[in-house]
């Protein structure tokens, strides 16, 4: 409970205020349950998906079959981004105006040195057109010749904020790939897609990833009154 609402019922308040459909896909009769109870859409996936990519695809089948409707592009919002900002998620739908973009995501310039050398902080650098070059737990680029301390005042590091969005097709195609050598070596599965030749458009918000994983983190936010 966040201020008398779940955190799965404000994610889902979040995503209605950007996206005409929204549904929770969940294994978790609970989640079901409370999802039901505030008038949202849910649909239950199986229990062995290795990922929230695989258990949208799994969703995307589910809704198909329920409702008729063929959807273009799929968002993937995680149930613990209670915070998530309606103009993050425009942001990714408009990256498919481009009838060339496959998958979009977004990234964040990091601020603080800790983060770039902090493998739990997921960088990412981009080409001349914002298309993902590769994601690292490890510092990237290295800055030759200078301390790390130093490293953010001669170079803009971007952080990866798990969001992502993609074409409903490519989304079937990439969760039929087996894990790849780079997926395993980092335990990041946008490198599967990247070795087999997908492209990932990276969108730049300045927002951060606020997720709720403990207790702490809760008490974080509410003193950044981040909640209404």
């Amino acid at each position: 409970m966040i201020n008398g609402k779940t955190m799965i019922h404000r994610v889902y308040l979040q995503a209605s205020k950007a996206l005409e459909h929204v549904c929770v896909a969940t294994d978790d009769p609970r989640i079901e349950e409370e999802v039901l109870r505030f008038g949202g859409k849910v649909v239950m996936t199986s229990s062995t998906h290795q990922s929230g990519t695989d258990r949208c695809a799994e969703a995307i089948d589910i809704l198909r079959k329920e409702t008729g409707i063929f959807f273009d592009v799929v968002l993937n919002i995680q149930g613990d981004e209670p915070f998530i900002q309606p103009t993050q998620l425009k942001k990714l739908m408009n990256c498919f105006e481009n009838p060339e973009i496959q998958i979009a995501t977004l990234i964040k310039p990091i601020l603080s040195n800790d983060d770039i050398c902090n493998p739990n902080c997921v960088k990412v650098v981009v080409d001349k057109n914002n298309r993902a070059l590769y994601f690292s737990r490890s510092p990237i680029p290295y800055i030759r010749s200078k301390e790390n301390s130093e490293w953010s005042s001669f170079h803009t590091y971007f952080k990866h904020l798990g969001i992502y969005a993609y074409r409903s097709e490519v989304l079937k195609e990439i969760t039929r790939l087996p894990q790849s050598s780079l997926e395993l070596a980092e335990s990041l599965e946008q490198l599967r897609w990247l070795e087999n030749g997908y492209r990932i458009m990276a969108e730049k918000t300045e927002f951060e990833s606020l997720s709720v994983d403990t207790p702490e983190d809760l008490g974080k936010l509410i003193n950044l009154n981040f909640i209404d």
